[in-house]
């Protein structure tokens, strides 16, 4: 029986973090539904053939996802024993799915190779202690900004996956490059159903209700499914019509068993790039790959813990080492299933946000993931629109520690406005990062005062230099 004092309290420290079992269970669900989105999005990024003609294969990715998924978030729990989930990075995925597919001669399995070498030579930082270095390194100020400006990105990615803030095409005349809703109108029954399980879940949380994030979001799954089953709304893009007034990615529906298909494991290729672009070309991709899985993992492992309030008197996070060395496995192993790089997931606070501060968190939220391998109703059930709520009211959470930074250090609130702006602005942790870091350098140095950098920091802002000139360097080399 679980009980306080037991070897399982003990050992994950539940009670010490003054947490309870069922503050951990409830983070665990709340997490996975945030995240198990990323079960049918990840297919749908890397669905694309390779210059061979050959594709991964949706139900086989769907699956691999969720497993990998699975492992690596039980992996961290209980090795780590923080309730961080991890899952395929967003980031990767795209940048493979897209800038690295362009290469030609390039097959799945040789670009997979390149997240596999990238996440082996993470792991050699990491245990070498340069990535846990770098991350003493950084400024208090410039980590506070990290989870303000994550805060601000869960927000952003919870309005924009429930339509209620939307994209706008490029066109002739746009002035803007989001909008309110369709033409600035909230129009459809999956707006209706994230405006109520935005105001419920507020409701819940300032009348500091238990379970009000995991409440929030059952409750808006259930209208969800009974507006569906009810009106057939269907989703936004089902492949050869526009919707705008449907669901922005999964229609809820009940899925019905099925065996897992796990063929894609140990289909990597970690030469093959090498062997079709050359020594050169293969390298920037890899280099590129490999800082945007170590800065994007430091800035949410930082947003999270915060978050979670694990963080000791001088900023340090518990088994920070243990931490970025499962999120180096997850870049190891993602590739080497052929389902891009894993890393920890922003959505994780939601589960934060529900009271989770532990490992045994996580492991719940990977143990939903292997069960969704065989029967995903709950994946299929959720919609995007029920679970963003949840995103946008953690997102205010992590924004109010902005209070925290000195604005009148302009040595640290230049660097920390932009970190914070250009991670939404630019839906990417890595790049508001990079932004924050080279300015912090630079005006630092402007100020007379460049002594009281870090070494570290100007190495890292070098980097930076040039993943953002990475197109530029290509060009320079003659690499295609």
């Amino acid at each position: 029986m679980l009980k306080q004092g037991s070897a399982i309290d003990r050992y994950f420290k539940i009670s010490e973090r003054g947490s309870t079992y069922s503050r951990e269970i409830r983070g665990g669900f709340a997490t996975f539904f945030a995240m198990s989105y990323i079960v049918v999005l990840n297919p749908l990024i890397l669905s694309g053939a390779d210059s061979s003609g050959a594709s991964l294969g949706f139900t086989a990715v769907a699956a691999t996802t969720a497993f990998v998924a699975g492992i690596l978030t039980i992996l961290m729990g209980a090795w780590a024993k923080h309730p961080f989930a991890v899952a395929t990075g967003l980031g990767v995925n795209a940048f493979v799915a897209v800038t690295v597919a362009s290469h030609p001669g390039l097959t799945w399995p040789d670009m997979m190779g390149l997240v596999v070498l990238s996440g082996l030579t993470m792991l050699i930082l990491v245990l070498t202690g340069f990535r846990t270095a770098v991350f003493k390194a950084v400024p208090e100020a410039l980590k506070t900004a990290i989870v303000v400006g994550i805060g601000l990105f869960i927000a952003l990615i919870g309005l924009v996956n429930a339509g209620f803030v939307r994209r706008i095409p490029d066109a002739a005349g746009t002035t803007v490059p989001l909008g309110l809703g369709v033409d600035g109108k909230l129009l459809g029954w999956p707006t209706l159903v994230f405006a109520v399980g935005l105001v419920l879940t507020i409701a819940l949380v300032v009348r500091k209700v238990r379970g009000a994030i995991l409440i929030g979001i059952i409750v808006s799954t259930a209208l969800a499914a009974i507006l569906e089953f009810t009106l057939h709304i269907g989703p936004s893009n089902d492949g050869t019509t526009i919707n705008p007034r449907g669901w922005s990615l999964v229609a809820p529906k009940v899925s019905e068993w099925g065996a897992p298909d796990l063929s894609l494991i140990g289909k990597a290729n970690p030469f093959g790039a090498f062997e079709h672009l050359g020594f050169i070309g293969a390298a920037l991709l890899a280099f590129v790959i490999l800082l945007s899985i170590f800065f994007d993992a430091m800035g949410t492992m930082v947003g999270l813990a915060n978050e979670a309030g694990t963080v000791d008197e001088h900023g340090n996070i518990p088994n920070v080492d243990r931490v970025l060395q499962v999120d180096a496995l997850g870049a190891i192993v993602g590739g080497g299933a052929s389902v891009s790089s894993n890393q920890i997931f922003v959505e994780s606070g939601a589960g934060i946000g529900e009271g989770a501060r532990t490992g045994l968190a996580s492991i719940v939220t990977g143990v939903l993931f292997l069960v969704a391998m065989f029967f995903t109703p709950l994946i299929n059930l959720v919609p995007f629109e029920a679970v963003a709520p949840a995103l946008v009211v953690v997102g205010f959470m992590m924004v109010s520690q902005v209070g925290k930074i000195d604005w009148q250090d302009w040595g640290v609130g230049i660097p920390a406005f932009l970190t914070i702006a250009l991670m939404p602005f630019t839906y990417s942790i890595a790049n508001g990062l990079g932004a924050g870091f080279i300015s912090y350098v630079l005006i630092r140095t402007f100020q007379g005062r460049a002594r009281e950098v870090h070494p570290l920091m100007w190495a890292v802002a070098a980097a930076f230099l040039l993943f953002f000139g990475i197109g530029t360097v290509e060009e320079l080399l003659g690499v295609k």
